[in-house]
């Protein structure tokens, strides 16, 4: 054991780091895609939502900024949304704590790997993710129930998918650093995101929903997230379709989880 370790850090020290980030997000992908429940929930769920939604609700319209839009076009974006918290957010939460739960995170960063690398990979593999389940959505949206993204704001779209992904994984390292065991991981993870859910118009229209509860919806990032998506999508949107108000607000929280995850990240079991 002890003779193969300088060759592995001199095996580590030589490559890029761009090269140890792919490395590691090549590793953390093939565990994702192997993982049944995890592509249930992140990839089949809000493609299932979308077709629920769809069909039992119809293809009315929906009163947004500047008019009405058909519900499918309402829906895609909310479920882009959906598809992005799944990826980078419950999905990483959930997957990270039992890791470290087990003992995971602790024997790789023994490794000569740089602990930012393990953690960018990672964040990498939630990113890639989320623009997957964003095109499919889009795609599948378009096809069946003619919710057509303008071509004009397929700039904001990319940057509101990428932002958010990023901004959820750094929430979803702050959150993790605070959960006590793997069992709790899950049922806290829904607890938090199922009511922004619903209050923060994924699951239902905004129209209908209560003031107040658009005010609270509206401290949260679920909610910017979902309405930066959806001016994008609104057909009555002028300009390149930026919601800058919405990206600010993402931006402002995606800090807040990076500084939650710097100070109290542990590659260290809670429970002992």
């Amino acid at each position: 054991m002890s003779a193969s370790t300088p060759s592995t850090v001199s095996h580590a020290g030589s490559k890029p780091a761009w090269a140890l980030v792919i490395h590691q997000f090549r590793y953390d992908l093939r565990s994702f895609l192997r993982n049944r429940q995890s592509r249930f929930f992140t990839l089949a769920l809000p493609i299932l939502f979308l077709l629920i939604f769809c069909s039992v609700f119809g293809n009315g319209t929906v009163r947004v900024a500047g008019g009405r839009i058909k519900e499918s076009t309402y829906y895609v974006p909310g479920l882009v949304a959906l598809g992005i918290i799944s990826a980078s957010f419950v999905n990483l939460v959930i997957s990270v704590t039992t890791q470290r739960e087990s003992g995971i995170l602790k024997r790789r960063r023994a490794t000569p790997v740089p602990a930012w690398v393990l953690i960018a990979g990672r964040a990498l593999t939630a990113v890639v993710t989320a623009i997957a389940i964003a095109v499919l959505l889009v795609a599948i949206g378009g096809a069946a129930y003619g919710a057509h993204l303008p071509g004009r704001t397929i700039p904001a779209i990319v940057v509101a998918v990428v932002l958010g992904s990023v901004t959820f994984c750094l929430l979803g390292y702050a959150l993790a650093s605070v959960i006590g065991s793997a069992d709790s991981a899950q049922p806290m993870t829904q607890a938090v995101m199922l009511p922004l859910y619903f209050i923060s118009g994924v699951f239902v229209p905004s129209d209908i929903i209560p003031k107040w509860l658009t005010n609270v919806a509206s401290v949260f990032p679920v909610r910017h997230l979902s309405q930066a998506l959806l001016t994008a999508f609104n057909p009555h949107t002028t300009g390149s379709g930026f919601a800058w108000h919405d990206i600010l607000i993402l931006g402002i929280w995606g800090l807040g989880g990076l500084v939650v995850a710097i100070r109290r990240f542990s590659w260290q079991p809670k429970e002992t």
